[in-house]
């Protein structure tokens, strides 16, 4: 399965999952997931559970990851077992109390309260060094299939040709080759005519353009090198590194916003 369906099966569990996470957890050694030739993950079913069970340990036990690493050398020797029905059910229960075991060993096999490494109840979590962003990288995803007509735009977006010209004047939407425009453009466009009845036309919205493509430049300066190596699948590591640094970036951007408009308004 792909790291979004891998996202969708945790995320009941683990609000807080994110592309960055789960590469972050793969860059540690505590997850393997096998690589197609293009370079994309693909996560089996033994992946997936292996990852519930670092989640779960980081939630409920507070175990650093070299402790949750170290367990799960020993289920890979043989030594213990992954106990993933008493993981899903602790899971799905939300009690606390599922602080209360960790991988299962031989000598403990029928017992659920095994464990290893536990420390004490009121130590505080301990975070990964990844941000949980607000936006997730799957929702950058392009749709090279969706080509709207000038008229479907409009449709759509519930603006007139006035408002329309201005967009494309300011470079805020800008169609096609073939004179065709993308889903983003409706949102964009509805976007600007919300904005609009604030005082805000077209013009004035220039500025977070101008912002964007400073942010976009940025993004592409670091992914450049990725893009350029000879390895397969390095177009595709690329997009995605670009697509999780837009998605952390947006969620930066939202703080940043919040922040000064805080300050601005002096509370």
């Amino acid at each position: 399965m792909s790291i979004g369906s891998v996202l969708d099966l945790l995320r009941p569990d683990f609000p807080d999952i994110t592309i960055s996470k789960i590469r972050f957890l793969e860059s540690e050694g505590l997850i393997r997931p096998e690589r197609t030739p293009s370079g994309y993950r693909r996560f089996s079913v033994a992946d997936c559970e292996r990852l519930r069970f670092v989640l779960t340990a980081q939630r409920d036990q507070y175990l650093p990851l070299k402790v949750i690493k170290e367990q799960l050398e020993a289920i890979d020797s043989g030594a213990a077992t992954l106990g993933v029905r008493e993981a899903r059910a602790r899971a799905h229960s939300g009690r606390p109390g599922g602080a209360e075991s960790g991988p299962i060993t031989g000598a403990d096999s029928g017992s659920a309260a095994a464990q290893v490494g536990r420390v004490p109840r009121t130590a505080a979590p301990r975070r990964l060094g990844v941000v949980p962003g607000e936006v997730s990288p799957d929702e950058l995803r392009f749709d090279h299939e969706i080509r709207l007509t000038r008229a479907d735009l409009l449709e759509q977006a519930e603006i007139d040709e006035r408002f329309l010209n201005d967009l494309i004047r300011a470079n805020l939407i800008t169609p096609g080759a073939a004179g065709f425009f993308d889903g983003e453009a409706v949102t964009l466009a509805r976007t600007a005519c919300a904005m609009a009845e604030f005082g805000l036309e077209a013009r004035h919205l220039r500025a977070f353009k101008l912002a964007a493509d400073r942010e976009a430049a940025l993004l592409a300066q670091i992914a450049a090198p990725i893009a350029k190596s000879r390895d397969a699948g390095a177009r595709a590591r690329a997009e995605e590194t670009v697509r999780e640094l837009a998605a952390l970036s947006l969620t930066l951007h939202t703080c940043l916003v919040k922040a000064s408009v805080r300050n601005s308004l002096g509370s």
